[in-house]
């Protein structure tokens, strides 16, 4: 299993650093981010007045480089930090916060965040199929992060904030934050995460019911009768018990605190990771790298006052 090297060049110069990260994009050679061209379509500007990576598309007739098209575009933030941010947050179980990336990479806090929050971007799956399927199981499960009002000396407690996940035994996660554990709220993200195909398994609540009559198979089991595990160790929901566990370790014991806002991403961050658990730290590094193609975030910047 391959592990990290702080050695590596890649980590401290810029050429290597960007030719790491086209090998990685571009393991046949140059695409063009913006028609698809890859090929003899592709020219690489090489004069004296031209910076290192450019390439030219001879169809749109459009320069770019390796960043093009990925949340790295535009970025003043050297490629080497975003090669080691990369490469940190992928290997890092629990997450890690923006300001332990602005100790480690030497960066201000801003562009800590900025990376941070771009990462988390691209950790979301693009165009994700359904999980489970024939002769699978889907386990569905709640859970809520906030509203611990321990050690604060003033003020209400954090808002309480619901998470909903399913995971697919021996697969992968998806998880949401919903305003309400309804089951109006939670049918649509179930129908259309998981298929139907699938056999549905939760616990006692309320909400399942109905919702895992639309499956191939539904059952329950009852916490709140001290029952865990059932039918022959078939029936349990602890695949999303062991995932809210690692979540919460993340969120308490590295993050602190998170913003409703943007939940969502780190969400994104704890799925992938597990999506890729069971590969080593560097080949999880290059599926976040390609995951960066076709992804921008791009935050509306507040109007100044007397502007339409």
């Amino acid at each position: 299993m391959f592990k990290l090297d702080l050695t590596n060049p890649i980590y401290s110069n810029e050429d290597l650093a960007r030719e790491h990260l086209e090998s990685v994009m571009w393991p046949n050679g140059p695409v063009c981010p913006r028609c698809g061209i890859s090929g003899d379509r592709i020219t690489k500007l090489q004069g004296k007045s031209t910076r290192p990576g450019v390439h030219k598309c001879k169809d749109c007739r459009k320069p770019f480089t390796v960043t093009v098209g990925t949340v790295m575009e535009r970025s003043k933030i050297p490629l080497t930090k975003w090669l080691l941010a990369t490469q940190l947050k992928a290997a890092s179980k629990k997450g890690i916060s923006a300001k332990q990336l602005e100790r480690m990479l030497d960066i201000t806090y801003e562009s800590a965040w900025f990376l941070t929050h771009r990462l988390n971007e691209a950790c979301a799956p693009t165009n994700p199929g359904p999980i489970g399927g024939e002769n699978k199981v889907v386990e569905a499960d709640e859970t809520y992060i906030g509203g611990k009002a321990r050690n604060k000396a003033y003020g209400p407690p954090p808002k309480k904030m619901a998470v909903f996940t399913l995971v697919e035994r021996d697969g992968e996660a998806r998880s949401f934050h919903v305003a309400n554990v309804t089951s109006k709220a939670l049918r649509p993200l179930v129908v259309k995460t998981a298929s139907r195909k699938s056999h549905l398994m939760t616990d006692e609540s309320a909400v399942y019911p109905k919702i895992g009559r639309e499956f191939a198979g539904h059952t329950a089991v009852n916490h709140s009768a001290n029952e865990y595990v059932r039918k022959g160790g078939f029936a349990y929901t602890n695949t999303a018990e062991s995932f809210f566990a690692l979540l919460k370790r993340g969120v308490y014991g590295t993050f602190h605190s998170i913003s409703e806002a943007h939940l969502h991403r780190y969400l994104a961050e704890f799925d992938f990771r597990y999506r890729y658990r069971k590969v080593s730290d560097t080949e999880r590094t290059e599926a976040l790298i390609r995951a960066m193609r076709g992804k921008r975030l791009l935050f509306q910047q507040p109007r100044e006052a007397g502007h339409a």
